[in-house]
């Protein structure tokens, strides 16, 4: 019976090669052997891929149920991993297709070797507690962290002040170095960064006495960080080149500042407008007033219309928060509630009495 290698991927035959080369990542990673998964179903994934991936072959599998048998890219002989040849047990697959999906998967096979040599410095995320008024009108951070930073004493080289630099040799420049191993699928290669040099590709007769090589140390170090004007509690601010130095002259991490907005008891932020509440009494109401009212930039008079309705809300334009993308601020939005006097003098029940009857 042909093999049906849409459902050995877990796809439609209308599958877009995008489609189909997510189906085999996920089911690479999932029956790995080395990762504890099922070798057969590995196998025939790959055999799928090999066929439904090149546009030829999945033509002529489309038309006839079949491809010829070294079509397949498949377990016979041939070749290998980054086109080396592992005997009849090789194993052909196409790590670029992999790529960095699996956070170093392809390395197991030796297809990493493409990547920077030297790991670049781990990111940092912190995060910065600012109030109301900072959030909409901007403030410096200021902060202390430990982190990992580039060794002063060797400025980062790994190397002891006037100490020789010479090509690594245990990896001979190439700062990673492979092994081959027997499994019971054939034999895979396995491709890591050089240990002796830490991928670098070259050594110093003498490491740095401060950092023993590594071209970094941990200490304490104050950054300032500008949070603009209008940033929202949860947005995070990316400082780039400000996380933990990389060993070895390696290009630093970034530094994350997740902004948390301390909650303001007079006002309340939607998007760009600021929402705030306003008593007006229920003569002032009917009969119109102005009254003060408190905005971000400070007091400010608000204008009450003759007969405005409870729940009425008005808009102070542009009194708002700034944008972040563009010029201008949003408004204040005013919402009237309209007060009913809980107790009344005899004199005040008598005019009410006399205005509801003219009502």
């Amino acid at each position: 019976m042909a093999k049906d290698y849409y459902k050995t991927l877990g796809v439609e035959k209308t599958a877009t090669a995008e489609e189909v080369k997510a189906a085999f990542r996920r089911l690479a990673l999932e029956h790995h052997p080395d990762r504890g998964g099922n070798p057969e179903k590995f196998k025939e994934a790959n055999e799928a891929y090999q066929v439904l991936s090149d546009a030829a072959k999945r033509s002529q599998y489309d038309r006839y149920g079949s491809v010829p048998e070294n079509g397949a890219g498949g377990f016979g002989g041939g070749q290998g991993f980054n086109g080396q040849g592992f005997g009849e047990q090789g194993f052909n697959i196409n790590m670029e297709d992999l790529g960095d999906m699996f956070g170093g998967f392809g390395d197991l096979f030796g297809g990493g070797a493409t990547r920077e040599r030297t790991p670049v410095g781990r990111d940092i995320q912190i995060d910065a507690k600012i109030d109301f008024h900072e959030a909409v009108f901007g403030t410096d951070f200021s902060a202390e962290i430990m982190k990992q930073v580039k060794c002063s004493h060797c400025i980062g080289t790994g190397g002891e002040p006037g100490s020789k630099k010479t090509t690594c040799p245990t990896c001979h420049g190439e700062g990673r170095v492979a092994q081959n191993r027997n499994t019971m699928f054939g034999v895979f290669q396995t491709v890591g960064t050089c240990p002796a040099c830490r991928g670098v590709g070259d050594k110093y007769d003498k490491a740095c006495s401060a950092c023993s090589g590594s071209g970094v140390v941990r200490e304490r170090q104050a950054i300032k960080v500008r949070i603009p004007a209008g940033i929202d509690d949860g947005n995070t601010i990316r400082v780039s080149g400000g996380g933990e130095a990389g060993e070895r002259g390696a290009a630093s991490g970034d530094l994350y500042v997740k902004v948390r907005v301390k909650a303001d008891p007079k006002f309340d932020r939607h998007g760009e407008n600021i929402l705030t509440e306003l008593g007006v009494g229920f003569a002032d109401a009917a009969l119109g007033t102005a009254l003060p009212v408190e905005t971000v930039d400070g007091q400010v008079e608000l204008k009450i219309p003759a007969g405005t309705q409870p729940g009425t809300v008005i808009k102070l334009k542009g009194r708002g928060v700034p944008r972040l993308r563009s010029d201008g601020r949003g408004d204040q939005l005013v919402t009237v509630n309209i007060e009913v006097p809980k107790k009344l003098t005899k004199k005040q029940k008598q005019l009410l009495e006399e205005l509801r009857n003219a009502w």
